[in-house]
């Protein structure tokens, strides 16, 4: 993954905090416009939360912050604390197991829709979705390990690698091991068959087990 960008966000933000304390006569920068100094705010609190995700130590501290103090002279500062500490763990590497969280709490969301609409009898929906949630597993598992989602036609346009392409590439780079691979395989294939209206060659219990299967995978190789 390509930290740099995370990283030029949370640097501008605090550039623009060092700015406006060297105009400021005051260390809560009180005498500054009051929109200037909430745009920053606003800015910060936004790339904390894309950054971090929502609910993270990060976003924590930033809501515990607000909620004691509605003042924007009071929190502003502290905030900015928070960004420098994110921006010093993104630097030391640490983003990839916050990376990893989010990935985790997005595809469990779409599991668990896959799940309900299995329990309620709508397998093929169920297969779809537990598949599609697998394939966009596939590709932050490239993005993690430095494999090219993409590929090159002949007329140079980039098309969307397919799924069991990623699939090799990710096992050709140990990502996982050959065993992994075949079940990969497999579940795209269950898949495949309900996007493409074959509903005969497969069973409610053989999608139950696909999402159980796939989400027992997500947990052993994190994204």
């Amino acid at each position: 993954m390509d930290i740099q960008p995370l990283i030029a966000q949370l640097e501008t933000i605090i550039a623009e905090y060092d700015a406006m304390a060297k105009k400021s006569a005051h260390k809560d920068l009180s005498d500054l416009p009051r929109s200037d100094r909430q745009a920053l705010v606003t800015r910060a609190v936004a790339a904390i939360r894309r950054i971090a995700g929502k609910d993270s130590v990060y976003d924590q501290d930033v809501q515990r912050l607000l909620t004691n103090s509605m003042a924007l002279h009071v929190h502003t500062s502290p905030i900015m604390g928070v960004v420098m500490a994110l921006l010093f763990d993104v630097k030391a590497g640490h983003v990839q197991s916050i990376v990893e969280l989010i990935h985790a709490e997005t595809f469990g969301d779409f599991l668990e829709m896959a799940a309900h609409l299995q329990e309620a009898g709508y397998r093929d929906a169920a297969a779809v979705i537990g598949g599609s949630t697998l394939e966009a597993h596939l590709r932050a598992l490239c993005a993690k390990h430095g494999i090219p989602a993409e590929v090159s036609k002949s007329d140079g346009t980039q098309v969307t690698k397919k799924a069991e392409a990623m699939n090799a590439d990710l096992c050709s780079a140990g990502a996982y091991n050959k065993l992994e691979q075949k079940n990969v395989t497999a579940w795209l294939d269950l898949r495949n068959k309900a996007a493409h209206g074959k509903y005969d060659e497969y069973t409610q219990d053989q999608v139950a087990l696909l999402l159980d299967s796939i989400r027992a995978f997500m947990s052993r190789v994190h994204a």
